[in-house]
């Protein structure tokens, strides 16, 4: 099976090399040990502290502090390969844990799966595969290391009908096919009409808006994210999101057991060294 390498890099002062190696290593855990699993796709994500360092044939996710908000998310490089751009605010592992499982499940942004609309009147509709998208709202994100990580759509998402015990996203958040959560939305073409729409439920109850037609060189879901503001891409989330996110990550601190763990290994090196 091919390998996806992703490089996470930080070109923010705030972030420390030992805070990117942590978030790295939780996405990288969510990646072989959750991803794959539903998806069948094998990647590797490694952090690195400057770009000039990435390795040629990795998928770059660079995390700074002045993306503007039509530049945010997965693009591809001037060679055709996929490369992010993640916003640094309060919530940024959570974004980039986003923005690694979307590239993984569609890397260059065009992916199509056909289906019954949503919206009444339409019928058979073509929908973007954005496999975070309909439950991204940090209220249904989840931890791994202590690390907030985005919840993700299984392929039964698009299933025709609901079926007992089948799972629609990793954390079962998402209860039946096509299900759109508050925070979240849902992308999709219309053939008759040539426009593309969503169900987009980021205010108080879901909108179905007409986004219009698709025209340009970038990929499908540049120009669906270009039209789209969600709170994972506002300059600072809302505090709810902020004191979701905290609440979920404060075990991502220095804990007693790992702190332990980790002087009682330097004391085993002192002693094989006293040894030696």
């Amino acid at each position: 099976m091919l390998l996806q390498q992703v490089a996470l890099v930080s070109e923010v002062q705030g972030i420390s090399a030992r805070e990117l190696t942590k978030v790295g290593a939780a996405i990288q855990k969510q990646a072989i040990r959750d991803f794959a699993a539903v998806w069948g796709v094998q990647a590797t994500v490694d952090p690195f502290v400057n770009l000039d360092d990435v390795p040629i044939g990795y998928w770059p996710v660079i995390v700074r502090d002045d993306i503007q908000i039509n530049a945010l998310g997965v693009h591809r490089d001037k060679d055709g390969q996929p490369f992010a751009l993640v916003r640094f605010n309060e919530g940024w592992p959570l974004t980039t844990s986003h923005e690694i499982i979307e590239m993984l499940g569609d890397p260059f942004g065009n992916r199509l799966i056909a289906g019954q609309s949503k919206k009444s009147g339409q019928g058979r509709v073509e929908y973007l595969v954005e496999v975070c998208d309909p439950s991204e709202s940090s209220d249904y994100a989840y931890t791994v290391n202590g690390i907030a990580v985005s919840d993700f759509y299984t392929p039964n998402y698009f299933d025709p009908v609901k079926a007992q015990g089948v799972r629609y996203s990793f954390t079962g958040a998402l209860t039946e096919p096509r299900q759109v959560l508050p925070g979240g939305y849902l992308s999709w073409h219309d053939p008759v009409s040539d426009h593309w729409f969503q169900e987009n439920y980021l205010g108080a109850q879901p909108v179905f808006p007409d986004l219009g037609t698709f025209s340009g060189t970038e990929s499908l879901r540049a120009f669906i994210d270009a039209k789209t503001k969600t709170p994972l891409t506002a300059d600072k989330p809302p505090q709810k999101s902020v004191d979701r996110i905290a609440a979920l990550t404060a075990a991502a601190a220095p804990a007693p057991a790992t702190s332990a763990k980790a002087t009682s290994l330097r004391q085993q090196i002192e002693e094989l060294k006293r040894k030696g």
